[in-house]
């Protein structure tokens, strides 16, 4: 049971971390009309990608090391609780269908696991142990990443498993919201966007939530970029599992090469529908057997694969 002493402590720790703030201007925003109350939280909103702007050499950085890590095998793992758990699990959800992965190369861990997707687990985050537990589950090794995120950077969770992964030498991503965060001092790479006080005193799941969101989001985006999984701007590892991803599978291959509906048709016929490999029979001139050769021998890097099968 948690003495005075304890609470007194973390009622201390909370006051000075920025994304615990108070703002007084703020005080009776309840009493304001419904459309003052959207405009300020939107300018709110508006301020957050300058914050992450800020810290943009350090996001490169940890994703260049990331990037270097999965091309060698490694697995790409987020590791939270609440909010930040929940937006490493969907970040995590939508990399098979976006970019042909896996779906045990990106994971996301949730404090509480599973059911703490939408039903709170108390106390689930105020464990450095169940982090190491979850991660011993998955078989963590020192080819893998882990992303620990936390708005506060002193979730025990997020800590937990950064500390955990760096004793087995893992590369760690500690992502936070407050400067000289415990979070960002135990990671490798430390990302801290200091987005300042919540609109809701202590909500870190609206300007934080945002920032941790648009990170997550290049994190994952730009590392399948340098593994190969785009062809420029195009998705070109889409999986196509669904009559809507059928068909921009089709309108990938088409912006890819300018051919016409039947030799799309016939290339991605050939080729069991891979976009990636219907775009190298078509633009290289060369069957699918010679195209999935071609891309294995590139590590799935169309442009190379490409270099590869036009005549010098």
């Amino acid at each position: 049971m948690t003495s005075p002493t304890d609470y007194a402590h973390l009622r201390a720790e909370l006051d000075g971390l920025t994304t615990e703030a108070f703002r007084p201007e703020l005080a009776e925003i309840d009493r304001r009309s419904t459309l003052d109350i959207a405009r300020t939280m939107n300018a709110e909103d508006a301020a957050v990608p300058a914050a992450v702007a800020e810290r943009l050499p350090e996001i490169a950085a940890a994703i260049d090391a990331l990037a270097a890590r999965m091309a060698r095998g490694g697995r790409l793992i987020y590791a939270g609780a609440g909010t930040a758990g929940r937006l490493g699990v969907l970040d995590a959800s939508e990399c098979p269908p976006t970019f042909n992965t896996d779906p045990s190369e990106v994971l996301g861990l949730i404090a509480g696991g599973p059911s703490a997707m939408v039903t709170a687990v108390e106390g689930a985050e105020d464990s450095k142990e169940l982090a190491a537990e979850d991660l011993t589950a998955i078989k963590l090794t020192d080819m893998d990443t882990v992303v620990g995120i936390s708005a506060s950077g002193r979730t025990p969770y997020a800590i937990g498993a950064v500390e955990h992964a760096r004793s087995l030498g893992a590369l760690t991503i500690g992502l936070s919201c407050n400067a000289g965060s415990a979070l960002a001092a135990a990671a490798e790479h430390g990302i801290e966007i200091v987005v300042g006080p919540e609109l809701l005193t202590g909500s870190t799941r609206l300007k934080a939530g945002t920032a941790q969101k648009l990170v997550l989001n290049m994190i994952s985006t730009l590392t399948m970029i340098r593994l190969g999984k785009t062809y420029g701007n195009l998705m070109v590892d889409v999986r196509a599992s669904n009559e809507k991803l059928r068909a921009r599978s089709r309108r990938i291959v088409a912006l890819a090469t300018g051919a016409g509906d039947r030799e799309i048709e016939t290339a991605l016929s050939s080729t069991d529908g891979e976009v990636k490999n219907a775009i190298l029979t078509l633009l290289g001139g060369v069957d699918a057997p010679t195209a999935a050769r071609l891309l294995d021998a590139a590590d799935g890097h169309l442009r190379a694969a490409l270099e590869a099968a036009r005549p010098h």
